[in-house]
């Protein structure tokens, strides 16, 4: 996977656990993370009119993907009921890039080569490792975090097939996150009620605030996987334990213990190997040119595969 791509996906890294600790330091995290949709539906339904509509190839992929989505929503929100950010996130985040490994062989036939396959083991274990400490693992939410780690893989293979056949990345990403969206609020509605979606002012503008980081986030991943593998992007992106790791300890007084520091460094070095551009791995790359040129790329990628 190139440098270029390698940079975007650890920006998205960033992005994605700061709306995590966001959502793990709400008092109420099933309305922070309703809001959050609201506020991707309001941004996505506003982008719609300007951006290339998907291939009708692919919207099948998208409504898939916005439905396992909001069963991630879900489970996470379960999962950080009990547990601390350090331990739950790298339960959930450390299974899903294996898991999307074997979903992208079987469902895509993408093989990665041999020295990224590695970075992404080593960046599984790492986060992995991460959850032990050396401690008591918190077993009432280890159910959870594994499911939401099989959320995040199913919906990640989704939609990594669903970009490829769309021809607009942007366009995809807009349309899937439109859907996820509306759709958050009325199982919301049907778990609690209408009414106490309105709350006060300064929650609700911090917790749309977190849906449209973890909206860029997830588009920049969208974008990737259009021109990488998906089993390496995943891995790249669940780097964002170690910023979560570095957030919870600053922000949310967890602790950095010395097992978490070298654990790090694994995740680290597993990135590094992802980040070489080796060829030896079958990916589709098939970002559509209109969606490139903003960015100012140079980028060449094999035709659109139909």
């Amino acid at each position: 996977m190139s440098i270029g791509i390698s940079l975007i996906v650890l920006l998205a890294a960033l992005l994605h656990a700061s709306w995590n600790a966001l959502l793990r330091a709400g008092s109420d995290r099933l309305w922070s993370m309703t809001i959050m949709c609201v506020a991707i539906a309001i941004v996505c339904a506003g982008l719609a009119p300007f951006v290339p509509a998907p291939a009708k190839a692919s919207w099948e992929y998208a409504l898939l993907s916005a439905l396992l989505h909001v069963g991630y929503n879900l489970f996470l929100v379960r999962t950080y009921r009990s547990g601390d950010l350090g331990q739950t996130y790298p339960i959930s985040r450390g299974s899903s890039p294996v898991l999307v490994s074997i979903g992208a062989m079987l469902f895509a036939g993408e093989f990665p080569d041999p020295i990224g396959a590695f970075g992404v083991m080593l960046v599984s274990g790492g986060i992995g490792s991460l959850a032990l400490q050396g401690r008591t693992i918190g077993w009432g939410s280890l159910p959870y975090a594994f499911g939401t780690g099989c959320f995040i893989a199913a919906y990640s293979v989704t939609d990594g097939i669903g970009v490829r056949l769309s021809g607009s990345p942007i366009g995809y990403t807009v349309w899937m996150c439109l859907l996820w969206g509306v759709m958050a609020p009325p199982v919301y509605a049907v778990l609690r009620d209408w009414p106490s979606l309105m709350r006060d002012r300064r929650e609700t503008a911090i917790a749309a605030g977190g849906g449209i980081v973890s909206l860029v986030a997830y588009g920049i991943v969208i974008f990737a996987m259009s021109w990488g593998p998906m089993a390496s992007v995943s891995a790249l992106r669940e780097t964002s334990v170690v910023f979560a790791a570095l957030i919870g300890r600053i922000f949310l007084s967890e602790r950095l213990t010395t097992w978490r520091i070298v654990a790090c460094c694994v995740v680290a070095l597993g990135a590094i190997l992802i980040s070489h551009d080796g060829t030896a791995g079958s990916a589709a790359p098939v970002a559509h040119r209109s969606d490139l040129h903003w960015m100012g790329t140079g980028m060449q990628s094999d035709p659109v595969a139909k």
